[in-house]
C-alpha cells in the first residue's frame, strides 16, 4: 500500500500536508514541535519510510517491542511500511498508527524486564484484527473500539491497517479499573462504545491544535468518557474477570501503599494480610512483574515524590533507606531504570514532579524509542 492509498483511506481524519503533521524536522533529523514550547501540544512522528527495505521490519518491531512481540514475516527484503504519530497527554498516551499486516504476541509481565500493565483502547479506521486471549477469541474491524491488557498473555494478527490507540495506565482512575478488567479482550460494540470511537476520532483531529494548558480539562473529559463507555459495556461481556480477584487486587494495592515504609513488607506479609494463598497472590501480581517488583515500583514512586518536594531537605540516602534501600548505588540504579534519570536530577530540579503534563524532552529522544519511553512513564504515574 502506498502513500496515496494512506491519504485516501484516512478520510475520517484531516491530515496536514506531508512533513507538517504536528512536528517539523530539525537539522539533526529529530522531530521538534512546530509551535513554541508551551503553546500547542506537540506531536511526535516516526516512520520506516526512509530506511532500507531490508531494515524496515526490524525497526518497526523495535519501536513496538515495549508492548508486543512481532512475528517475523517470510520475506523481510520487500520492505515494511510503519508510521506512528504520538501525543503525550501526561497521564495518557494517544497514538495514530499506520502499519502493514503482522502477527503478534504479548509476553506476560514476569517475562519482561520492565513489565507494562496498561490497557489499550484501539479503534481501527480500516483493517481487521483477531486476538486470541486465554478466555476468549475475538475479532474486530473498522469503527469499533477494542480493549487489550498489555500485562496479560495474548496473540493475534492484524491486516494492513490504520488505527487510533489510547494507552490507559491502571492507576489512571481507580474507580474504572474493575470495569476495564471486565471488558478487556473484547470489542465495545455498543452505543457508548461507538460514541467513544467518535471521541477518539475528534481527538486525532484536534490534539495538535490544543494548548498544553488545556490538558487537565481534556484528561478529565477523557476519563469521564472511558468510564461511561466501559461501565455501560461490562454487563454485556461474557466471561468477565472474577470480581473477587479484582477486589482483592485493589485491596492488596492499598495495603502496599499504606505500608510502603514498613521494612517488613514483602510477599509473605501481604499474603497474610489478605488471607489468600501464595499461588493466588503471585498470579494477581504477575502482570506487574511480581509482588517484589510492584513493591519496589511503588517505593521508587514515593521516593521520587519526596525528592521533588522542596520542603524535604533530607539527604537522598536517607530517603532511600526509609524505603528499604540500604545501598545508595543500588537505589540510584533502580531509580534511573524506573524513570530514565537520576535521583540527583530530581533533587536539583532538572526533573520535576511526576504529574499530568507532557514531557518536553521527548523531542530529543530517538523517534523509534519514544513510544517505549512514554509507556514506561505511564507506569510511574499516580494520577488518582
Amino acid at each position: 500500500m502506498n502513500e496515496t492509498d494512506f491519504v485516501t483511506i484516512n478520510t475520517q481524519i484531516t491530515r496536514p500536508p506531508v512533513g507538517t503533521m504536528g512536528a517539523a524536522s530539525s537539522s539533526n533529523g529529530q522531530r521538534a514541535p512546530t509551535s513554541p514550547v508551551g503553546v500547542h501540544l506537540p506531536s511526535y512522528e516516526y516512520s520506516t519510510a526512509e530506511l532500507a527495505p531490508g531494515d524496515q521490519f526490524a525497526a518497526w518491531r523495535s519501536s513496538l517491542a515495549p508492548m508486543l512481540e512481532l512475528v517475523e514475516p517470510c520475506d523481510k527484503t520487500i520492505g515494511f511500511d510503519g508510521r506512528q504519530t504520538l501525543w503525550d497527554m501526561g497521564s495518557l498516551v494517544f497514538a495514530r498508527i499506520r502499519t502493514d499486516g503482522f502477527g503478534f504476541t504479548s509476553l506476560p509481565g514476569h517475562v519482561r524486564r520492565d513489565p507494562l500493565d496498561h490497557w489499550t483502547m484501539t479503534l481501527l479506521l480500516h483493517g481487521n484484527m483477531t486476538t486470541d486471549a486465554p478466555r476468549r477469541t475475538f475479532a474486530g474491524g473498522a469503527g469499533v473500539v477494542q480493549v487489550h491488557a498489555l500485562g496479560k498473555s495474548f496473540s493475534g494478527h492484524i491486516t494492513d491497517s490504520e488505527m487510533l490507540v489510547m494507552f490507559v495506565p491502571r492507576e489512571f482512575c481507580q474507580e474504572m479499573a474493575g470495569a476495564l478488567d471486565a471488558v478487556e479482550f473484547s470489542s465495545l460494540d455498543s452505543g457508548m462504545g461507538r460514541l467513544f470511537a467518535d471521541y477518539m476520532i475528534g481527538l486525532a483531529k484536534r490534539l495538535s491544535l490544543l494548548d498544553s494548558a488545556d490538558l487537565p480539562a481534556l484528561v478529565a473529559a477523557t476519563r469521564a468518557m472511558i468510564l461511561a463507555c466501559v461501565s455501560m459495556s461490562r454487563d454485556h461481556v461474557e466471561g468477565a474477570s472474577d470480581p473477587i480477584s479484582t477486589v482483592l487486587l485493589e485491596r492488596a494495592r492499598r495495603v502496599v501503599q499504606t505500608r510502603l515504609l514498613d521494612a517488613r513488607l514483602d510477599a509473605e506479609t501481604l499474603r497474610r494480610e489478605l488471607g489468600i494463598s501464595r499461588t493466588r497472590l503471585y498470579r494477581m501480581f504477575e502482570p506487574s512483574g511480581g509482588v517484589r517488583r510492584y513493591i519496589q515500583h511503588r517505593r521508587l514512586l514515593d521516593a521520587h515524590s519526596a525528592l521533588s518536594d522542596p520542603n524535604d531537605p533530607r539527604r537522598i540516602l536517607d530517603i532511600a533507606e526509609e524505603r528499604g534501600f540500604t545501598d545508595g548505588a543500588e537505589f540510584s540504579r533502580a531509580f534511573k531504570r524506573e524513570f530514565g534519570y537520576s535521583p540527583s536530577d530530581v533533587r536539583m530540579g532538572i526533573k520535576g514532579k511526576l504529574q499530568s503534563k507532557p514531557s518536553p524532552e521527548l523531542q530529543v529522544i530517538a523517534p523509534e524509542a519514544r513510544l517505549g519511553i512514554l509507556l514506561r512513564r505511564l507506569q510511574g504515574l499516580n494520577v488518582g
